[in-house]
């Protein structure tokens, strides 16, 4: 009973500190502060690496919100990678999308502005309008700048119904950097792979539906890859490890199809 206890314990403490990370993250991330980010990480002046190389730089990042994984973050993007390729064989841009989803997470390491991690990790949302109640500890948004603001109040806010979520600002995060990245390296990736690194942590939407409002025929078509992404995402975190070394010269040949060789971050 003892070791049941202090797993107990552990976990409650954990769940504590998640609640904590959405507190700051709910009252940090406004319109201003997301505006600021992008402007400053649209230079793409922090460093030049290939891909794999980002890979690897990620495994020295532990990300917080996330309550379940203790592995090296290299081994939850190759194990999304590889259980999409044996379902989903012949979606070569999907494996791709999987192993580099997370890649912007690097924001938290110091050459890349060591960023707290309310800023680089967590669900994401749209500001410019009224905070949807689906959103996880929704209560912490009562102390954000933005909640006050009656141009961002409504449930439409700056936006029109149907604009598309190209049009919408996200909270700033390691999703939005990433996309970023990839868009502006001239990646090839469809469309979808391109909507699964940019919104896979809006979970309001993708899990409760909310602000599908602001969607256009192309987002709802995206949507449904993001929905078969999202099953590998979450579930995919085994205690099997990949063996990275076997695996790594099929990811090397997507990157050379999909991406430049040095990519700018």
């Amino acid at each position: 009973m003892e070791i049941f206890g202090r797993e107990y314990d552990a976990e409650s403490e954990r769940q504590k500190g998640v609640e904590e990370f959405y507190r700051l993250q709910h009252i940090n991330q406004t319109y201003d502060f997301v505006k600021r980010m992008r402007e400053e990480y649209g230079k793409l002046d922090k460093a030049e690496m290939g891909i794999w190389e980002c890979c690897e730089l990620l495994n020295e990042l532990v990300d917080e919100s996330d309550p379940d994984l203790d592995e090296p973050q290299i081994q939850h993007l190759l194990q999304s990678a590889e259980t999409i390729r044996k379902d989903y064989p012949n979606e070569d841009w999907l494996h791709l999308t999987a192993l580099i989803h997370d890649l912007g997470k690097i924001l938290a390491l110091p050459s890349f502005g060591e960023l707290p991690q309310w800023a680089v990790v967590g669900d994401t949302f749209p500001l410019g309008c009224a905070f949807d109640e689906s959103n996880v500890h929704h209560k912490y948004f009562k102390d954000n700048p933005d909640y006050k603001c009656p141009a961002y109040s409504t449930k439409n806010g700056i936006y029109t119904e149907g604009c598309g979520l190209d049009n919408i600002v996200m909270s700033w995060g390691h999703d939005d950097y990433m996309y970023m990245v990839a868009k502006a390296n001239g990646t090839t990736l469809p469309s979808a792979g391109l909507f699964i690194i940019r919104y896979h942590s809006f979970y309001p939407l993708h899990k409760e539906g909310a602000y599908t409002h602001f969607m256009n025929e192309e987002d709802v078509e995206n949507l449904k890859w993001l929905k078969i992404f999202n099953k590998y995402d979450l579930y995919s975190k085994s205690k099997v490890l990949v063996d990275v070394e076997k695996v790594k010269p099929y990811y090397v040949s997507l990157i050379e199809k999909y991406f430049p060789a040095k990519v700018r971050w």
